[in-house]
């Protein structure tokens, strides 16, 4: 009787343990579709909403409300009272994932379509490899991925190259450089994200991510001018759908999950979102703003997304823990040129901007 009640205990702990451990499998497989197929469309959204809405302003209430929302309800049910150092990482996080990366985004498909602003944020991957190469102590690239690097930036040159391969124009070089600005930005952003102090809660995290996004996208509004003659009454209703669209999925689903699942798997399988979002992206943008799909864009798809799959499939080596993703100087001067090249007139704004971080 007494070895009895001594190993029930047991049997309900490994009970509840394996029970823990499928509810986290289905879990991350939610999130995977959620990243897969929401932010393969939020592209399309982001399109539709800049219509009406100046792009630093869409992105900002869009991803303040998100904030907003997260934090109340997650701060209230997990009990957690997030640290000074914890907001300083979600401030961080939020300016390079979202500020930077997604505001970017919106900014640079005023003129590039949604389709191609998708497969070039697909260099996310390739910066990530860059990335935990610079970084103390990194790993340098085996054969295979410095073929796929090589692959992934010609496959950017073929974009923005030759004025009229195919019979179609190039994509507008500004919108591209900017695009580059912002992957760069949401590579750095996710390492540095995963190796600092935060809450134990993924989804608290998000949303103090989102709120620190959320106010640095508003404030570079406002600095911008772009509430100047900006008027609620004027918005589209199909504006308002992608705003609310943006708000309920892009935010409050995709990068939840995406944040989510920065902590329950792995980077390289994370990664894999970066070669099923354009396709994504590409179809509804042909098939619901009629978005050409012209043979440039066909080859440079099939270059990029070969060269990230090379480099997501490779075999990596386990990495050498680090204080620092990489050295911060080195960042801040490549994003530094980068933006200078992009907006030579907004120059010491963008750069004050990027240094305060």
């Amino acid at each position: 009787m007494s070895t009895r009640i001594a190993e029930q205990p047991k049997s309900v702990g490994a009970g509840a343990s394996r029970q823990a451990s499928a509810r986290t499998k289905i879990l991350v497989f939610v999130a995977f579709a959620a990243v897969y197929l929401v932010w393969g469309s939020t592209y399309l959204a982001i399109r539709v909403g800049i219509e009406s809405f100046p792009p630093f302003v869409l992105a900002g209430i869009r991803h303040l409300i998100a904030g907003i929302v997260l934090y109340a309800i997650f701060r209230r049910k997990t009990g957690i009272r997030p640290t000074k150092a914890h907001w300083w990482t979600a401030a961080v996080t939020g300016f390079m994932l979202l500020f930077i990366g997604n505001g970017g985004v919106s900014w640079a498909e005023q003129t590039v379509p949604s389709g191609i602003a998708a497969l070039l944020v697909a260099t996310v991957s390739l910066w990530l490899v860059i990335f935990d190469w610079l970084r103390p102590g990194g790993i340098r690239p085996v054969a295979r991925v410095t073929a796929g690097l090589l692959m992934g930036f010609a496959g950017l040159v073929l974009l923005v190259g030759p004025a009229h391969l195919g019979g179609s124009a190039r994509v507008d070089p500004r919108g591209a450089a900017v695009l580059m600005v912002a992957s760069l930005a949401w590579a750095w952003g996710s390492l540095y994200s995963k190796h600092r102090d935060k809450p134990a809660a993924p989804m608290l995290n998000a949303g103090m991510q989102s709120f620190a996004g959320g106010v640095a996208l508003l404030m570079a509004a406002a600095l911008t001018g772009e509430f100047h003659g900006f008027h609620f009454g004027a918005v589209s209703a199909r504006s308002w759908v992608a705003l609310v669209y943006l708000i309920v999925f892009g935010s409050g689903i995709g990068f939840s999950a995406y944040v989510f699942l920065l902590e329950k798997s792995t980077p390289a399988r994370v990664g894999t979102y970066a070669f099923v979002n354009p396709v994504v992206a590409l179809f509804l943008g042909w098939l619901i703003l009629a978005e050409p799909l012209s043979l440039r864009t066909f080859l440079a798809a099939g270059v990029i997304l070969t060269a990230v799959i090379l480099v997501i499939t490779a075999p990596h080596p386990e990495p050498v823990r680090a204080k620092e993703p990489l050295p911060a100087a080195a960042i801040s001067s490549l994003l530094s040129f980068l933006l200078w090249r992009a907006f030579p007139d907004r120059f010491v704004f963008w750069t004050a901007i990027l240094l305060a971080c």
